[in-house]
């Protein structure tokens, strides 16, 4: 075994233990894949990340990302997590205005916003589920279909199928059957809006005070959507604040005309967490995903 510097670091929170862990091994240079998922599962967390040297001559660094029950192709909050720890590593970007990692989806750009770290949203794959998938979810959530106003399978790596519900009281309320989530394969993602934040939005679309409002609100005012995350499929029944549910859902739900170029999102409420997901679409089209890391827990760990 070697001993290889290691961080736990709190991502989408500006304090331990509101966010999301993951556990970062920042030189996993000579492990095999089973020594990589045997330590996932060993932390018992939804990520850990394991820092390689680049392939591609573009990137900073290269990153895999396990669960407790297998690899990832792209993940958000391991993706922030990540570049805080290599940064506070002493990690130098060959770019200093951005940050660029590999991982199994391809390259994502990183950049600072004051406090946060953001990437730039993987292109979404998106398509309609079937009438039958749909309703055999609504069950396990227990939801009714008066209460689904969208559904969307939404594919940035990690594949969602993602349910707009008419509030976030709905989304907070919800107890979903988890074995019944696991046994049909689906990760599922659920929001709503807030209901004194959606009138806000209402608003702005004729009011610039409120688009003013709106630009504060991305800077860390109150949440206009609630999300929650359900993966029983991959060994997490519910993820405390979840990255790429996020990036793909804003790019859904931009488009659909549902939610502000910019705007912050609470995930985690239902855990007790405290999560904080700061979205902006800019004016190339490209939505950036942010949010505060924190480290938690810094030092070595013998692989």
């Amino acid at each position: 075994m070697t001993s290889r510097p290691f961080a736990q670091i709190d991502v989408f929170s500006a304090a331990c233990g509101f966010g999301n862990p993951v556990a970062v091994v920042l030189d996993a240079q000579g492990l095999d894949d089973a020594a990589l998922q045997r330590f996932a599962r060993w932390t018992n967390l939804s990520e850990t990340t394991f820092v390689l040297p680049p392939r591609d001559a573009r990137a900073d660094y290269r990153l895999r990302i396990f669960t407790p029950g297998g690899e990832l192709p792209f993940a958000g909050h391991p993706t922030l997590g990540t570049c805080h720890a290599w940064l506070a590593a002493g990690g130098q970007p060959r770019d200093g205005a951005r940050i660029v990692q590999e991982c199994a989806q391809g390259l994502v750009a990183i950049r600072r916003e004051g406090e946060r770290l953001a990437f730039a949203a993987p292109p979404s794959r998106r398509s309609d589920p079937s009438p039958a998938l749909l309703a055999q979810v609504a069950q396990a959530l227990g939801v009714t279909a008066a209460q689904v106003r969208r559904a969307q399978l939404l594919d940035n790596g990690p594949q969602w199928l993602t349910l707009l519900l008419d509030s976030a009281d709905t989304v907070l309320a919800l107890s979903p059957d988890h074995a019944r989530l696991a046994d049909l394969r689906q990760k599922v993602g659920v929001v709503g809006v807030h209901a004194a934040q959606g009138a806000m939005h209402l608003i702005s679309r004729s009011n610039r005070e409120a688009r003013a409002f709106g630009a504060g609100a991305a800077q860390g005012e109150a949440p206009l959507i609630e999300v929650r995350a359900f993966a029983a499929p991959i060994g997490v029944p519910e993820d405390p604040v979840t990255g790429s549910l996020n990036a793909s859902l804003a790019e859904w739900l931009i488009d659909a005309g549902e939610l502000p170029a910019a705007y912050v999102a609470a995930q985690g409420t239902a855990l007790g967490r405290a999560g904080r997901v700061h979205v902006a679409r800019d004016a190339g089209g490209q939505v950036w995903v942010g949010g505060q890391c924190v480290p938690c827990i810094r030092g070595d760990v013998s692989l």
